[in-house]
């Protein structure tokens, strides 16, 4: 490889995909409140069951706290790469949902320092789950048509607000617990079943677009959000996750594929260092657009 890409477990990227663009995972990492013990989100390409945890959090109302990356895992996984002789480029997790970034460039600064011959590139991508995940991929489809780190970095920086974002949840109680919504949003919602439309805007932020009634309006609204906006190439990929709701995704899947002729769709679970913010029963679509 002409140069090596680093990202974060945010990403939402299956471990497939990790060894076929060759990519570096910084793991965020989890723990259930009041019980002994962390998760790593990524685990040297151990995939976790998400779906035992957000059956958990239906079922039982487990609770799972969540920490980013911090600065000395960060410069332990970057430093042997750059000390072996290999330029980085680092695609972090969107500054406006955590401080995973910030803490991923304290270290590549002080790599920098150390290593002034080697090219050590970061980008905050303002993006989350597979919106992070697509943008990622695309820069690894660059970097394998020959594309240099600088030409690389250059097309993130230039096109990471065209990476599109939307979702919807199934229980506003964890919006609420997340400072997202008051109490009483969540309560008044959840009795006439208000779904929220969400969005990661082009601060990187998770706002709230709209509201609708039921899952399938929710569903609906997102779907014409990606007719308004998407780039309507058949080429260009799409990605959705889910909470587990595998069925309502792949039923996402196949209007898009009838609507667009999309080639490549690929589904995934949710990060639970995401979902556990949004909940079980949380579907993303994400997909290139003229803009966010």
């Amino acid at each position: 490889m002409s140069f090596e890409i680093f990202t974060d477990s945010s990403a939402n990227l299956s471990t497939a995909l990790i060894e076929k663009y060759h990519l570096h995972i910084l793991s965020l990492t989890f723990q259930e409140k009041g019980v002994p013990g962390e998760y790593k989100s990524f685990d040297n390409g151990r995939p976790i069951d998400t779906t035992i945890f957000y059956r958990r959090m239906r079922d039982e109302n487990a609770v799972f706290i969540t920490s980013c990356v911090n600065t000395v895992d960060a410069m332990e996984a970057i430093e042997p790469v750059v000390a072996a002789g290999s330029d980085v480029l680092y695609l972090g997790f969107s500054s406006g949902l955590s401080a995973t970034h910030q803490n991923v460039k304290a270290a590549l600064d002080e790599l920098r320092a150390k290593y002034p011959e080697r090219k050590i590139y970061d980008s905050d991508t303002l993006a989350a789950a597979l919106g992070q995940g697509l943008l990622v991929v695309l820069a690894a489809r660059r970097r394998e048509k020959g594309a240099t780190i600088e030409e690389t970095h250059r097309w993130v920086e230039e096109n990471k607000l065209h990476l599109c974002h939307w979702f919807t949840v199934e229980s506003l109680k964890y919006l609420h617990r997340g400072g997202r919504i008051s109490a009483t949003s969540a309560i008044v919602g959840t009795l006439l079943d208000i779904k929220p439309v969400l969005h990661v805007d082009d601060a990187g932020k998770l706002i709230a677009m709209t509201k609708v009634r039921g899952v399938r309006a929710a569903v609906k609204e997102m779907f014409e959000r990606m007719k308004a906006t998407a780039v309507r190439d058949p080429d260009s990929p799409v990605f959705i996750v889910h909470a587990d709701i595998r069925e309502r995704a792949s039923e996402l899947a196949e209007k898009i594929r009838a609507e667009f002729g999309t080639k490549e769709i690929y589904i995934d679970s949710l990060d639970l260092v995401i979902g556990a913010h949004s909940g079980p029963g949380t579907l993303a679509l994400f997909f290139v657009g003229d803009h966010r």
